[in-house]
């Protein structure tokens, strides 16, 4: 099944009816472009019968890292003409490391999300095989049949990037991951103005994020967790350390200000963290003279002087925060008084580790505070809540709207947001379904095989 010069097509193999794992194709004129390559994480075991099913990678309290199974595109390697990133979230970037050589196409992706995809090409035995594409935000480049224009969105990490995907065919906007917010902190506001201006252009279809469409009330910005953090932190008498994604650079650059405004010395602990930081260096979106202690002279130092910034809101086994818990961390331990504050959303499914580890903290005598016990926020999501989509919607003016990026009740939601909104079509459906955006609207449901494969030792296996 190929696409003719008179088709687009949408076709999702990952991240629809789910959260994660974001691995999209559009195809047009016989060729096809790859948006996102995400990977997700599983408690759940690999199949008895896959090969190695008793590697190491899969014992204990080990987590399934899994990503779509890319074998449609694969058995059409020729037909790619390209993998484009959105930003540098693990479900839209982390399975490019594993997946890329049955893709061997060129990547397009802004600068910040090429430092970030760098160190993780780093690791591989083709890093310098793979012809990495750095594009401004507002950029337009020809791709194949496919014209694609980088339009800047914000979201929880730098540089996101919507895109507007153009075809003698029909028009596409695929929305990636976004928020409406104005004071991001690091990076720049969402594009308002090409926003607006896209009503007065035809749109067929926009492929769009699902994840808060649930939520009533406008997403806070950034900006607004400042006094919230603040508040907490100077009020406390022991260590501080605040648990977010490692992503949030905007997060990091108001908790450094807060570090320097309450006299305590800033701390990263967390691979994920440092490398975002470093990264956030590199490309000038963080100051390159900012200072953190040597996580090694931690312990030295008066506990009411230390802010730490730490991996592990999940509770992931093998995160600091989770070794802080246990008393397991090398270079310093918690201790009665301190404060632990987690800056960050429970992704369902992790509630039980997330509960667990709150329990230890408070074992040790920790002050914990979460957006359930905090009298201002302290934490803002980095997706479009139901007003949000409302007023994109009404800016956009799309002829249709096909929900992506969430469980089938928040793209259900989604869908009757689109309707209220006054958008003619409204097409849901899963991973593998076919979604044709031209000649005619339509889905074709279980088209193509949509499966995982389970990373197993330095081997892919089947779910």
């Amino acid at each position: 099944m190929t696409p003719t010069s008179d088709d687009l097509w949408f076709l999702p193999l990952g991240g629809c009816g789910e959260i994660g794992m974001n691995f999209n194709l559009y195809g047009h004129d016989g060729k096809w472009l790859i948006v996102d390559c995400g990977l997700t994480f599983s408690d759940a075991p690999v199949a008895p019968d896959a090969p190695d099913a008793s590697s190491p990678a899969q014992s204990g309290n080990n987590r399934n890292v899994q990503m779509a199974d890319p074998q449609f595109i694969v058995d059409r390697a020729e037909d790619i003409v390209a993998l484009i990133i959105t930003h540098a979230h693990e479900d839209h970037i982390g399975a490019v490391q594993y997946l890329w050589p049955k893709l061997a196409c060129p990547v397009f992706t802004t600068a910040f999300t090429a430092q970030i995809l760098d160190r993780k090409l780093a690791e591989t035995n083709f890093h310098g095989d793979v012809p990495v594409h750095i594009v401004e935000q507002s950029d337009i480049v020809q791709i194949g049949p496919f014209s694609v224009e980088w339009i800047g969105m914000a979201h929880s990490v730098p540089e996101p990037c919507s895109l507007l995907i153009t075809t003698p065919a029909a028009r596409a906007l695929h929305s990636g991951d976004w928020k409406l917010d104005s004071t991001p902190v690091v990076g720049k506001p969402f594009d308002q103005q090409r926003c607006e201006a896209l009503g007065n252009e035809q749109i067929d279809a926009i492929i769009c994020d699902s994840t808060n469409a649930t939520v009533e009330q406008k997403t806070p910005s950034e900006a607004e967790l400042y006094p919230g953090l603040k508040q907490i932190i100077e009020q406390a008498s022991g260590r501080v350390v605040v648990t977010c994604f490692g992503s949030n650079l905007a997060r990091v650059a108001t908790l450094a200000r807060i570090a320097d405004e309450t006299d305590r010395h800033l701390g990263l602990l967390g691979r994920s963290m440092i490398n975002m930081v470093s990264a956030g260096r590199a490309t000038g979106l963080l100051p390159v003279d900012g200072v953190s202690v040597d996580p090694a002279h931690l312990g030295y130092l008066p506990p009411e002087t230390v802010l730490l910034l730490a991996t592990g809101s999940q509770g992931e086994p093998k995160t600091a925060l989770n070794r802080l818990s246990q008393n397991s961390f090398r270079d310093m331990h918690l201790q009665e008084g301190d404060t632990v504050i987690f800056s960050s959303r429970v992704i369902p499914g992790n509630e039980t580790s997330v509960e667990a580890l709150i329990a230890r903290l408070e074992q040790l005598g920790c002050h914990v505070y979460s957006e359930r016990n905090s009298e201002l926020p302290i934490h803002a999501s980095g997706h479009p809540s139901a007003a949000e989509l409302r007023t994109y919607y009404e800016w956009i003016k799309p002829d249709m709207l096909i929900p992506v990026h969430g469980e089938q009740q928040h793209m259900q939601a989604n869908a009757q947001i689109a309707a209220d909104a006054g958008i003619p079509h409204q097409l849901s459906g899963e991973n593998g379904d076919l979604f044709v955006i031209a000649p005619e609207k339509s889905i074709k449901r279980s088209a193509f095989h949509a499966g995982r494969l389970a990373l197993q030792g330095n081997k892919l296996v089947p779910v």
